[in-house]
């Protein structure tokens, strides 16, 4: 008959709906049940596209034997992470508080009041692996809960004292000089693997806000070692396991050093954020490679991740069928029998790295290890003969694939993340004038402001088709879908975008900011009261959500000349500033802030119509090349609401352009090759 979470929406929760577990969603019920029955609350905390999470429930959830010691000692609590990212950040800085070490799934022994006291990642169905086995665990739990309550609810107390420290953010804009960036470089500098890329050792996780730092870098010192260490990761990246090479899109991460064996999950945020990395790097070098790549994703998302009424889906499974990764690997008959010539099948093996020993568990990932010329070479075959047969062969393996059991999707709509995937397409559109990818992010964000307020206009969290969208917002759903929007108005000057951008910006500072400490907190102050108000500054699988605030307030600042909104960005900025040059990795969206204010960003206004003739050659300049410290606004300065465009006329009636800083403007100028030179710095105010 199923359990209480058949009634929920999220994927995850449903999963586990037919367990003999006698899970419950978060809420009142399952609180007054602990607090009536005084028994300890067992909180999984996992998601859907999670494969030891699938290992877990197989081995423990559906087993009969163990759901009777969960249903016996303790009130049962099932949490989607991605949909309650405020429990997943409590608990998750409990149990590396507790353990040392913390991961998915997540699971967390809590006081009835909610307050954790023992918890852990993976625990295995028997002991192995150096840990005990759940049974064992559950027992041990509900034992010491009997015979030393008191001492569990005091050492729970100093956890709890533990997780309600609140970082301060009230630094200075005067915090923030050049050396900071200095510091960040050479520390990331030390960290980068020079033969294989990115940074650190396995397991190895896409660096997508270290790469759009160090290329911010590259734009503002013409730094060359910055440009390789970005380059050299981007194309290992792209040529290993981790990228799907044949339907697009990027795994979750890779499980060894050299991008080759991936963790099979594919997760919206990743590829919205890699997309945008690629895109950069093509705009910067030129080179076709990072076009392509950023094209086969983005067509990926549009194929496979899209509802139809415009949101985003959130993620594909690392299994099916039960095994991870069958999707997606192959064998040399498999190859064979989809490619009818011999001669191209063998071309794409060699290519491919597809052998009879494989290179994963006896069968082959697909990957890049050589040049095509290198290849084609051995095969006494010209390159372009090559590529195009290599075309052809991806295709049919792409078709033959697709007839295979599909991997899970998870299915829900979060707001956070459509933010990020909006502003990726609305890049993408305007830098590769792809008007499909322009409408693509306008559908999103009319799905997004049609489907995810309500009648307040305050954000909701999670939405699933067949059902109404659910959940407060939290601080990334505001701060990333505003960053989104004032994408989406520089490409195609649509008033409203901006409008709603700054209105979420204003219910940002109502709703979240730290009075106390500066900054926000992760959640809004109507928000259900937790055992802690959570507030992460610190980059993880997203950007931090504080971070992005300061982004999008800084921005709105350059825009309006309203200082509070650069006050409180620069207040924020300046208060992280130990932490960006210590751990620059972990903190490289502040540092992407930081290199914004500190690199003087133009405003640069065009006053005339979007579709005007003379418009266009004039948003060439100021969208062909990479230029990330600038905001552009088009528009007649009569009309506006966009302060940046106001009291500045047309000279002779003709599409005219100001190249301003804190509203300081240069001589207008109506000729592109005289923006173009005004952005270069080569005219006089």
């Amino acid at each position: 008959m199923g359990n209480r979470l058949a009634r929920e929406t999220s994927p995850y929760l449903i999963q586990h709906a037919g367990n003999p577990v006698d899970w419950y969603p978060w809420g009142e019920e399952a609180l007054e049940k602990a607090r009536a029955e005084q028994k300890p609350i067992l909180l999984s905390i996992g998601y859907a596209a999670c494969h030891w999470c699938h290992v877990m429930a197989h081995e423990s959830f559906e087993d009969e034997e163990t759901a009777g010691l969960m249903n016996r000692y303790f009130v049962n609590v099932k949490v989607d992470r991605e949909e309650r990212p405020d429990l997943d950040s409590i608990y998750m800085n409990a149990v590396v508080a507790l353990t040392g070490r913390g991961g998915w799934p997540m699971t967390v022994f809590l006081t009835p009041d909610g307050r954790p006291f023992y918890g852990g990642t993976y625990f295995p169905r028997e002991p192995r692996y150096g840990m005990p086995g759940f049974k064992q665990v559950l027992r041990s739990v509900a034992d010491a809960w009997e015979k030393r309550r008191d001492e569990i609810v005091e050492d729970a107390g100093k956890v709890g004292q533990h997780l309600e420290q609140s970082l301060a953010l009230q630094g200075t804009a005067g915090a923030l000089r050049p050396e900071l960036l200095d510091t960040a470089l050479q520390r990331i500098h030390d960290s980068f693997d020079a033969r294989l890329g990115g940074f650190g050792g396995a397991p190895k996780f896409p660096p997508s806000m270290t790469l759009e730092f160090l290329l911010r870098m590259v734009h503002e010192r013409d730094d060359q070692h910055a440009l390789f260490m970005v380059e050299h990761t981007l194309e290992k990246m792209a040529c290993g396991g981790i990228y799907d090479q044949l339907g697009g899109g990027f795994a979750r991460y890779a499980t060894d050093a050299a991008w080759l064996v991936p963790h099979f999950e594919k997760m919206l945020y990743d590829n919205a954020l890699l997309s945008r990395i690629y895109l950069y790097a093509w705009q910067v070098t030129g080179k076709p490679l990072y076009r392509r790549i950023v094209e086969e994703t983005l067509d990926w998302v549009v194929r496979e991740m899209r509802h139809e009424a415009g949101g985003f889906y959130s993620s594909l499974d690392a299994d099916s069928e039960g095994e991870e990764g069958k999707f997606y690997v192959w064998r040399p008959e498999e190859i064979r029998q989809a490619l009818d010539d011999p001669r191209t099948a063998g071309l794409f093996m060699r290519t491919y790295d597809v052998t009879d020993s494989g290179n994963w568990e006896g069968k082959s990932i697909l990957h890049l290890p050589r040049e095509l010329e290198e290849v084609a070479a051995e095969m006494e075959m010209a390159p372009e003969e090559a590529r195009a047969r290599l075309k052809e062969a991806r295709e049919t393996l792409y078709q033959v694939r697709a007839q295979r059991v599909w991997p899970g999707l998870d299915d829900k709509v979060l707001t956070s993340w459509n933010g990020l995937m909006l502003r990726a397409f609305a890049e993408a559109g305007r830098a590769l004038q792809r008007e499909d990818y322009t409408q693509v992010a306008i559908e999103n964000a009319r799905f997004l402001y049609e489907t995810m307020r309500d009648e307040n206009g305050r954000l909701r969290r999670t939405w699933k088709a067949g059902s109404e969208a659910r959940l407060n917002g939290y601080l990334e759903d505001y701060a990333y879908l505003a960053a989104g929007l004032l994408e989406l108005y520089q490409t195609v000057f649509d008033e409203r975008w901006f409008a709603w951008a700054q209105e979420l910006a204003d219910l940002m500072l109502v709703h979240f900011r730290d009075e106390e400490n500066g900054g926000f907190f992760d959640t809004s102050d109507d928000h259900e009261t937790l055992i802690q108000r959570p507030k992460d500054v610190q980059d993880n699988a997203v950007p931090s959500g504080n971070a992005m605030a300061a982004l999008v307030l800084y921005k709105l600042a350059l825009y309006t000349g309203r200082e509070h909104y650069a006050q409180e960005a620069e207040r924020m900025t300046g208060g992280m500033v130990q932490y960006m040059g210590r751990y620059p990795t972990s903190f490289a969206q502040w540092l992407c802030v930081a290199a914004l204010m500190l690199g003087e960003p133009h405003e640069v206004a065009i006053i005339g119509r979007p579709d005007e003739a003379g418009t266009r050659p004039m948003l060439d300049v100021l969208q062909g090349a990479y230029r990330p410290h600038q905001v552009v606004a088009v528009g007649s300065d009569e009309e506006s609401a966009i302060p940046l465009l106001r009291g500045r006329p047309q000279i002779d009636s003709r599409v005219t352009a100001y190249v301003c800083r804190q509203f300081v403007c240069r001589r207008p100028v109506t000729e592109p090759s005289a923006l173009q030179a005004q952005l270069a710095g080569e005219a006089a105010v």
